[in-house]
């Protein structure tokens, strides 16, 4: 995944896209912070990590958003969401509403949650099976959905 990234960020500048080339750039440091952060220099960041940093950046700039708009900032809420919209671009495409349902009614039982109470250790059972696959607040619904909450 870092290979097509450094590829598009390659092609960018040579377009001279301005708003892509950044936001690539920082895609691509905020991977090799977390790089440094696991000690993993010869073998990379797995898809997995990357996968996590994108939906990380990808909420950062859709708060950011929701910020400059309650400041009356439309122009910086605008290229924030251009931002967002180019990283959705690496994300894989979530699963189903029906997998994340059944994923996490496993979760709920191998927790022995079974109230609001519980929601905590029944999410990260489910996030540690989810995880790169579904975003945590699609997960978040449909949980509390499943404990009644």
């Amino acid at each position: 995944m870092i290979k097509r990234i450094q590829s598009d960020l390659k092609r960018s500048l040579m377009e001279k896209d301005i708003l892509r080339v950044s936001t690539l750039r920082l895609l691509i440091a905020a991977i090799k912070n977390k790089e440094i952060e696991l000690g993993k220099k010869k073998e990379g960041v797995p898809n997995d990590e990357i996968i996590a940093i994108l939906r990380s950046e990808i909420k950062k700039r859709k708060d950011a958003a929701v910020g400059f708009r309650g400041g009356r900032r439309e122009d910086d809420a605008v290229k924030e969401e251009k931002e967002m919209k180019i990283l959705q671009e690496y994300l894989p495409e979530d699963i189903s509403d029906y997998e994340i349902r059944e994923v996490v009614k496993k979760a709920i039982k191998k927790s022995g949650a079974s109230s609001a109470h519980d929601f905590g250790k029944a999410m990260k059972e489910t996030m540690a099976i989810l995880k790169g696959k579904a975003s945590g607040d699609k997960v978040a619904v449909i949980l509390k959905e499943e404990l009644g909450v």
